[in-house]
């Protein structure tokens, strides 16, 4: 893979946006970077290392952040795999004190980058395995921690080529996982550190949820209406079933969006939808259009875990791939939410299924369908008495998953 990267670069075009061209560019030059980085930081205290795929898994690494900051002075070095998660993170990090790009799990590279940043304890977020790293880290005797996994009976851990991921648990301390079967599946496979804990994004979403926050569009649009929410659109699977309600129901608000807010994704929603439709981006809370019209696409990043206070209904994105976004950011809020099929990695949203708080659609039909049973006020009501009660039976988990990594830490320095 890296030759492949190092000559990819070579030919890359200077002003590419491209996802992998960013994670290309990304990678140049990465090491000296961080030893640069690096040479400044605070020696004298603690350093932990977290490390997250994207933006998704980073909602779990920072309520466990703003813990650890709360226990005692730390270094706090946040690495990402993908530039969906080290952008925007890079940009805005208050309680961190470095983000990185992880460079490539080669031999060298690891353990180059153990070298450089000295980690105290070492926490990986959900499902990054990456050989050399865990090696090195076991190699240097830096304790590492597994949060929030899921470990199936169908995953690479029990395939015919499974022997290094296999190999590669025994260099974690402590895996937290999701559910009883991941740790059963984990003694099946030998390891028996494991400790069943609650999903630190509720707490995330949680604390969310109890911030003041207000968008004065957003009031203007919302006030005296019931508003569906669709969050995080992302194919045309997702576009397809929320344009039909959208159609189908002139007396309903919607605010859409879309988890890509490039202009053609942005114009492929307003070609669906219909013209009675607004651009946040292009208005203003004094828009009196903003009282009447029948949709709002929120056409920029950060506003989603917030927004869903405006709403009545949720509809996720991403549920017609493995990548299915997080259904707790509405849940918090009391809302019942629907999603797409693909929900075998994910256990939350067959909690709520269970709970009838949430439910799979597969198609326009059944999102409608759905979204009829769900409008009287006594169900509406009965849901988010449901969702206070799942929510309150889950938050918590991040103070026992910190209390374990920073065990004796301070005691060292």
């Amino acid at each position: 893979m890296n030759s492949f990267v190092g000559l990819y670069g070579k030919c890359l075009r200077k002003k590419s946006c491209r996802k992998f061209s960013r994670f290309v560019k990304g990678q140049r030059g990465l090491m000296d970077h961080i030893r640069t980085e690096m040479a400044g930081i605070d020696r004298s205290v603690p350093t932990i290392w977290f490390h997250a795929a994207s933006l998704g898994e980073y909602g779990v690494a920072r309520p466990l952040i703003n813990a650890v900051r709360r226990s005692g002075r730390c270094n706090i070095i946040m690495t990402f795999f993908s530039p969906s998660g080290y952008e925007p993170v890079s940009q805005n990090h208050p309680d961190i004190d470095r983000v990185f790009y992880l460079p490539l799990d080669t031999r060298r590279k690891a353990r180059r980058f153990i070298e450089i940043v000295k980690p105290d304890r070492a926490v990986i977020l959900i499902s990054e395995y990456w050989p050399n790293y865990l090696q090195q880290l076991k190699f240097s005797s830096v304790p590492t921690f597994l949060v929030s996994a899921i470990i199936r009976d169908n995953s690479q851990f029990f395939r015919w080529y499974g022997k290094i991921y296999r190999k590669s648990l025994s260099a974690f301390s402590h895996i937290f996982v999701l559910n009883e079967a991941s740790r059963f599946n984990l003694r099946m496979l030998g390891y028996t550190d494991v400790t069943v804990a609650g999903d630190a994004l509720f707490d995330n979403a949680a604390l969310v949820a109890r911030t003041p926050w207000s968008d004065p569009v957003l009031e203007r649009f919302s006030t005296g209406r019931q508003v569906f929410i669709a969050g995080s659109i992302s194919d045309e699977n997702d576009l397809k079933m929320v344009a039909t309600l959208v159609k189908r129901h002139p007396e309903v608000a919607f605010i859409l969006v879309p988890h890509d807010i490039k202009d053609s994704a942005i114009e492929a929603i307003k070609d669906a939808c219909g013209p009675d439709i607004i651009r946040y981006s292009q208005t203003t809370p004094d828009d009196t259009s903003l009282s009447t019209a029948h949709c709002l696409i929120v056409d920029c990043m950060g506003k989603l875990a917030y927004l869903y206070r405006y709403g009545t209904w949720a509809y996720v994105g991403g549920g017609f791939t493995p990548l299915l976004h997080s259904v707790i950011e509405a849940t918090v809020y009391g809302l019942p939410v629907a999603f797409g099929p693909r929900i075998e990695r994910k256990v939350t949203p067959q909690q709520l299924i269970g709970l009838g708080i949430g439910a799979a659609v597969t198609n326009s039909e059944e999102l409608d369908s759905w979204f009829n049973a769900n409008r009287d006020a006594a169900r509406l009501a009965e849901i988010k008495e449901k969702c206070a009660t799942y929510v309150r039976q889950n938050v918590g988990a991040t103070e026992n998953i910190v209390s374990e990594i920073t065990a004796g830490l301070w005691e060292k320095k």
